[in-house]
């Protein structure tokens, strides 16, 4: 495969994986799986526009990574990638992202940014230079990504593995990381897809979820979110028949991990969002603390860790670890 001339693009979807088991053979890379948000930069010409996975303009959100185009100089290139917070031990954290995601104020963004720096972690390349570096398989791409050297404050190209998927695993879990990716060598960079060429695997259980409703809190958290209702729709829009409708399923009740600001940024949103009837139309929350749920249009995502599913299809000691306002509910699916 050769790259295909094309003018700089200024919209792209990025390629998805499928979660499942490290995968075996000698036909696979593998890469660290980083716990952030998803995003494409667009460095051209010196001028550096970064988009959401969803698409959204978010460049005034991380201004430290300006400095990716500067680098680049009177180059133009489209990067895949992870927007990550790291701890002061190096570890990735979505919770301290979260202090810098949907923020639109100047001055708060400015604030965050002194307290929460980011860091754009470059994984693939979807365009160079006038050609469009998706058809190529994916060493060739990695080969002009390195060749890239992206290395700043704010910015690195981490490398792969090639070889035995566990041993990237064990290093991962020894450094308290989210997981691994596992990639096809034979795979083009498919937009937009989630064809199993690229497969994630995590050390815990750990997803977004469509929040459905909430129980009022009691105590300190009275007339405020208490604990979420959370589920997960049966089918992706993609995967539907004909006049068949998405069902959205209830996975259970998450009332620890929130901070008083995420209670009170939840507690705002929902009771916008109020409904009569409940949104789920498979299971319903259960128990005495039933009778007070109140439910909302499922249109927020969070994400969540636990330890197993129960037999009753609920999530066993669930926490909240975040909202993903990258992600579109519509595409929340279960996913192992």
């Amino acid at each position: 495969m050769v790259a295909a001339k094309e003018p700089f693009p200024t919209k792209l979807s990025p390629m998805l994986a499928r979660m499942g088991d490290v995968p075996k053979g000698d036909e696979w890379a593998f890469e660290i799986k980083w716990d952030g948000v998803r995003a494409l930069a667009f460095a051209d010409h010196g001028e550096l526009r970064m988009a959401s996975r969803r698409g959204e303009e978010i460049t005034p959100r991380y201004p430290e990574l300006a400095g990716i185009a500067t680098q680049l100089g009177d180059r133009a290139a489209v990067l895949d990638g992870e927007v990550v917070a790291f701890t002061k031990k190096g570890v990735p954290s979505f919770q301290l992202l979260q202090r810098r995601m949907g923020l639109t104020d100047p001055r708060a963004i400015d604030q965050r940014r002194r307290e929460t720096a980011v860091t754009f972690v470059a994984f693939d390349l979807l365009h160079l230079d006038g050609e469009s570096t998706r058809p190529l398989l994916y060493p060739m791409r990695r080969e002009l990504l390195e060749g890239l050297a992206l290395d700043g404050d704010y910015w690195q190209t981490p490398a792969n593995h090639v070889g035995p998927g566990e041993d990237l695993l064990d290093a991962a879990r020894r450094r308290g990381l989210e997981g691994i990716v596992a990639k096809r060598l034979d795979s083009p960079y498919r937009e937009g897809k989630r064809t199993g060429e690229w497969i994630k695997t995590r050390l815990w259980k750990r997803q977004e979820f469509v929040i459905g409703g909430y129980i009022p809190g009691e105590g300190s958290r009275s007339g405020r979110v208490g604990s979420l209702l959370v589920g997960y729709w049966d089918k992706r829009p993609e995967e539907l028949k004909k006049r068949e409708r998405q069902k959205l399923v209830f996975a259970g009740g998450v009332g620890s991990g929130m901070t008083e600001d995420d209670i009170d940024f939840l507690t705002k949103e929902l009771k916008a969002r109020r409904r009569e009837d409940s949104p789920f139309d498979i299971g319903a929350p259960r128990g005495p603390k039933a009778r007070i749920a109140i439910f909302v249009e499922p249109e927020l995502v969070c994400e969540v860790a636990w330890t197993e599913w129960t037999a009753e299809g609920t999530l066993r000691q669930p926490a909240f670890k975040g909202m993903r306002v990258d992600k579109d509910p519509r595409d929340v699916v279960r996913e192992d």
